[in-house]
């Protein structure tokens, strides 16, 4: 019966990882980095600006302007409003090591 529990505990343990792991960004011909962050809601991403600086965090909400972030990796208990034409790339992390 220990056996059967400790074989179970580790297919769980097993499989967490690759629940955190999301699908790969699938681009289609109208693409733009609004399209994009619209499918990455709910899911962490990091945000490269034109500027060179890094916003990571939760994406919460997309508008036709600006994307919300929220639990900000740098800055605690911070959201962000970001400007979609201020976005140079959107960073998704798609498997983990």
């Amino acid at each position: 019966m220990k056996q059967r529990w400790f074989i179970f505990l580790i297919l769980i343990v097993l499989s967490v990882p690759s629940a955190f792991a999301q699908a790969k960004v699938d681009l289609q011909a109208n693409d733009t980095v609004r399209s994009v962050l619209e499918r990455q809601v709910g899911q962490a991403v990091e945000l490269r600006m034109k500027s060179g600086e890094k916003i990571a965090g939760k994406l919460q909400k997309v508008t036709d302007k600006l994307a919300h972030l929220s639990q900000l990796t740098d800055a605690s208990f911070s959201d962000a409003a970001v400007d979609l034409e201020s976005i140079a790339a959107v960073v998704v992390k798609v498997r983990s090591n």
